[in-house]
């Protein structure tokens, strides 16, 4: 059971992250609107919430599965859905992941070069390594790519997406990582576009992923 101060924490935790997922709607860095959004209308989306301007995402720098770092050059070209989770999750992430993995399925028949991809960040680093959280993504679809990285990087990468996650103790002096369930969708400028919100249906985000990339390719 949690105890007060554990719930006190959780309750400023999604606070925070919501103030910050607001503000990030309403203005680009500096309060400045960001480049213009994609020319869809947002109505016809099923799955995707368009921000009403795109905004850029903070400098970050995360380590891949093969020992590769992971930063904005390598999102460029192609649009991403970005994922937050833990390979010790018992349900939410391998049931988003299986969830993706329907959409990705979907997009294989589009081109590579317009094909979208979907990104799965570990915010369990203490053990969740590089490599292992590359085979866990794989596992559900071998074209996911993969990440996690020490603090503080990790948690400058998920606050610039608006995301927050913490470590809460559980019985038996173990824990689990409490972390946001929304989807992140990055342009392929690596701006920070839209959400995707649960409950997700695979068949409407792999159709609003493939509209968006054919008409901001």
């Amino acid at each position: 059971m949690f105890n007060r101060n554990t719930l006190l924490i959780l309750l400023a935790a999604l606070a925070a992250g919501l103030g910050l997922w607001a503000a990030q709607v309403a203005f680009a860095p500096g309060g400045a609107p960001a480049a213009a959004a994609p020319a869809v209308d947002p109505a016809s989306l099923k799955a995707v919430r368009l921000f009403p301007s795109p905004r850029a995402i903070a400098p970050f720098s995360l380590l891949q599965s093969d020992g590769t770092a992971l930063e904005p050059a390598e999102l460029a070209g192609r649009w991403t859905v970005v994922f937050l989770g833990f390979t010790h999750c018992p349900d939410v992430c391998p049931t988003t992941l299986t969830e993706l993995s329907q959409a990705q399925k979907a997009w294989d028949a589009l081109p590579e070069a317009r094909r979208p991809r979907v990104l799965f960040v570990s915010v369990d680093p203490e053990r969740d390594t590089p490599e292992k959280t590359g085979e866990y993504a794989a596992y559900f679809h071998p074209a996911t790519l993969s990440a996690t990285a020490q603090e503080p990087a990790l948690e400058q990468f998920a606050t610039s997406l608006g995301l927050v996650y913490m470590k809460v103790p559980v019985e038996g002096g173990d824990y689990t990582m409490d972390h946001s369930s929304a989807l992140v969708v990055l342009d392929p400028r690596g701006l920070q576009v839209g959400l995707i919100r649960p409950p997700f249906v695979p068949a409407d985000i792999a159709a609003d992923l493939a509209r968006l990339a054919e008409v901001a390719p």
